[in-house]
């Protein structure tokens, strides 16, 4: 099988050249670009062919290449052929850089020596560049007519330029290829699980499908999806390796399997690409880039520093990243990206793949079968997702901008009020129809349709005018209003049956959110961009829940593996006697405090408990530390920093002399992704059934599925909740050596609601029914398992 290389990445690799210029923000998403595709090729003659793929194959290096690409448009007359190649931007087509044009005609170059391979009677052909400005819908039409001589000895040109790298990549590959055939599994053994995960995995890969994974706690998930997609690219069946998680502790995770595996000689490169605002050099951080030397000068320096790094490393972690971007002077998120291009595991974020606004393009601009997706812990990308694809704007900055936009003698001009004021009559008029109608909050299933007019012209007048500013608190605070206005009329563009529109009036002040209660069509189509893709997580309980909400329902496989530990190992207790609704709240406070002192003064040790909400957390707290005096506690406080959570942790120490009892949220920062292993945690409680505050964003969720599959209270409230409870009590079992107890503090858990999801390493729990009945049950648990020795 040849390896593959777009027309597009071949052209910009070789023929870039000078500054890095970011991509100038701009409202013209990749659908509102096929969109003025489409529209302008329906306009062209019968003659005229769209989306045309051309290819050839090269052989270097005793290798083949398969150089390919779709050409827009191909007319084709008895005068001879015509190629098109349409471009969509904001700019003016005078104010285009001139690398940027020859970029353009590069490609469409390309093209037209391909169409003269297919057409060896013919000796010349007609390019023609077709410009559409999106901000005044202007079209400016450029043709070059080049002979084949000029045409091969650009091809040939270009190739040459690029047979370096083709010859390191075949070399990187065929080194990779012999390196994984005969990598052994990282383990002396497979745990319970293992070996049937791995062969699933592969089977997945090998056949193209999707694959749901439940796999519990301690089955060594990370490995057992990433050893055999790495086997499976040894064998030529994918190219690329998308590890994509939620959490940064995840990515680790993931960085330190790839590590295992190279110990046993395992020569592939993994990268991890880390956000523009984390891994960006600090004296980077309010350069323009026309004086950021990192970036001008860019991609002069930036192949001596690709050589560099592809030659001497192999796992690309954010140090080692900016160690060559700083030796070379190169922005190192930028240098990331161009380096993620050569290799074979890619390391990062949900949002690469999905986040409509933020996906890697030189990826997923189009369908390619060499890529595949693991997507770890992917119960968090349900709420994630719906983030990804809702937007919000209100008109609270506009009278503050207003105020700084007021003109001077300095600045005469008025046309920035003037376009503010449009944006604040556009709401106005909303927040008018609210007062008429006497209510302070509105849905409706339509798009604000006049807002978002209204928003893309005040972006196009922004998008003209930002070029034009000195740095400035009002360039500054347009800005970010400016994105905003940006996100939101993007997300507009998405808009179909699968939203809302929420307009709330606060005061004196409106806000309009596009809110997309199911995003599984987006997620689908990110996921058909690749061949396929497993989905996993330890909480994936109902199975056909998470393959509904996640776009996977009609075209995925389910598998949901055991726990890899003993039952015995483990209590899972159920209180009867407490109920934690929320008017029962102050009648079950003596209960649950009694509980929790009954678990945590049974035997010394490190214990955490787990509650829905803040406020219900100090409440229980300050009660038990009333009662307790003498027992340690730590908390969990909103928005810790990470040395806060790292210190947090510390805490949990190995044999402890004394109790310590942590009290957290339920769906926080400590809920899920730390692991303290051994005796550091020997028991979880778990106040309530973890339902998210009732809200009008979460019953709007509720009602669309309860129209879509009467499982509106389920998918909106129960799952999610149950998820979060899932995932809390998942902190305590890490390796085969722990025991500990689990004591769910609610009588709903006992319900069948309830104990139908139940994991199956959760069939032994055990009803209380009294505090003197928990204490006996608790004691008898620590005297049953005395034998068994905890281990780190």
């Amino acid at each position: 099988m040849p390896t593959k290389i777009g027309i597009r990445q071949l052209v910009e690799f070789v023929l870039r050249k000078g500054d890095l210029n970011e991509v100038k923000n701009s409202q013209n998403t990749a659908l509102e670009g096929a969109k003025i595709h489409r529209q302008l090729q329906s306009s062209r003659s019968e003659a005229y062919q769209s989306e045309v793929y051309l290819k050839t194959t090269v052989t270097m290096n005793g290798a083949d290449y398969l150089i390919s690409g779709r050409a827009d448009g191909v007319q084709t007359t008895d005068d001879g052929i015509l190629i098109e190649e349409i471009k969509t931007s904001d700019q003016a087509f005078d104010d285009l850089t001139d690398n940027t044009r020859d970029l353009y005609w590069g490609q469409v170059q390309v093209y037209g020596y391909l169409i003269l391979q297919d057409h060896p009677e013919l000796t010349e052909v007609t390019l023609q560049l077709t410009y559409f400005q999106v901000l005044t819908k202007k079209i400016t039409k450029t043709q070059r007519v080049l002979s084949r001589a000029e045409l091969d000895a650009f091809f040939k040109a270009l190739v040459t330029e690029y047979e370096y790298w083709l010859t390191l990549r075949a070399d990187l590959r065929q080194q990779r290829n012999a390196s994984i055939k005969t990598l052994p599994f990282p383990f002396p053994s497979y745990r319970t699980g293992q070996r049937e995960l791995a062969a699933a995995v592969y089977k997945t890969i090998h056949f193209q499908k999707r694959l749901f994974v439940e796999a519990p706690t301690g089955t060594g998930k990370t490995i057992s999806t990433l050893f055999p997609a790495i086997k499976a690219m040894g064998e030529d069946e994918i190219e690329r390796l998308f590890y994509l998680t939620a959490k940064q502790s995840t990515r680790h995770v993931a960085e330190e399997a790839v590590d295992l595996m190279s110990h046993d000689g395992l020569k592939l490169k993994s990268i991890t690409l880390t956000a523009k605002d984390q891994i960006r050099f600090p004296e980077e951080q309010d350069l323009p880039p026309e004086e950021n030397p990192f970036m001008v000068g860019y991609y002069d320096r930036l192949k001596p520093g690709l050589k560099d790094i592809l030659t001497h490393e192999n796992q690309l972690t954010r140090p080692v990243i900016e160690k060559y971007a700083r030796a070379h002077t190169l922005d190192p998120f930028e240098f990331s990206l161009d380096i993620s291009l050569f290799c074979d595991v890619i390391i990062c974020d949900y949002n690469y793949l999905f986040d409509p606004l933020v996906y890697l393009q030189r990826f997923f601009s189009e369908e390619d079968h060499d890529n595949f997706f693991l997507v770890d812990e992917v119960h968090n990308l349900v709420s994630r997702s719906r983030d990804m694809f809702s937007a919000e704007i209100s008109d609270a900055k506009i009278a503050y901008l207003l105020k700084l936009a007021k003109p001077d003698k300095s600045q005469p001009s008025d046309d920035l009020q003037r376009e503010l004021k449009k944006v604040r009559r556009s709401f106005g008029r909303i927040s008018q129809a609210l007062i008429d109608d006497d209510v302070t909050e509105q849905l409706s299933i339509e798009p604000p349709e006049k807002l978002s007019r209204t928003l893309r012209n005040f972006n196009d007048f922004i998008s003209d005018w930002l070029q034009k500013q000195q740095p400035s608190a009002l360039l500054d605070a347009v800005r970010d209003y400016f994105f905003d206005c940006l996100t939101f009329v993007k997300i507009s563009d998405l808009y179909d049956g699968s939203y809302q529109t929420r307009t709330v009036l606060d005061g004196h002040h409106v806000t309009v959110k596009e809110l997309c209660l199911d995003p599984s069509d987006f997620l689908d189509r990110s996921l058909k961009l690749g061949a396929g893709a497993v989905l996993f997580s330890a909480t994936l309980s109902p199975m056909t829940y998470y393959q509904r909400v996640l776009g996977g329902e009609a075209n995925s496989l389910a598998y949901q593996l055991p726990s890899p530990f003993p039952p015995k190992h483990q209590a899972i207790l159920v209180t009867q006697y407490v109920q934690t609704t929320y008017h029962e709240r102050p009648h079950s406070e003596a209960a649950i405090v009694a509980s929790l002192k009954a678990l945590v003064t049974a035997k010394t040790g490190n214990y955490l408990i787990f509650f829905p909400s803040y406020g219900y957390l100090t409440q229980i707290k300050a009660a038990f530390e009333l009662a307790n005096p003498e027992i340690q506690t730590t908390t969990q406080v909103n928005a810790m920093t990470g040395s806060e959570r790292q210190a947090f942790l510390d805490q949990f120490q190995a044999n402890p002399k004394q109790t310590l009892v942590g009290f957290c949220v339920l769906g926080g920062i400590f809920s899920e992704g730390i692991d303290l292993r051994g005796d550091r945690l020997i028991g979880v409680a778990i106040v309530s059934v973890g339902l998210p505050g009732i809200n009008p964003e979460t019953n709007l969720i509720r009602d669309y599925y309860d129209h879509d599959n009467g499982q509106g209270f389920a998918y909106a409230y129960q799952l999610p909740g149950m998820n979060n409870v899932l995932q809390a009590a998942g902190r305590l079992i890490r390796s085969s050596h722990d025991t500990g107890i689990i004591l769910l503090l609610d009588q709903r858990f006992a319900s069948r609601r309830y104990t139908n999801l139940f994991p199956p390493h959760w069939q032994y729990f055990q009803s209380i029914y009294s505090v003197p009945q928990l204490q006996a049950t608790i004691t008898n648990f620590w005297q049953q398992t005395e034998g068994l020795t905890h281990e780190d």
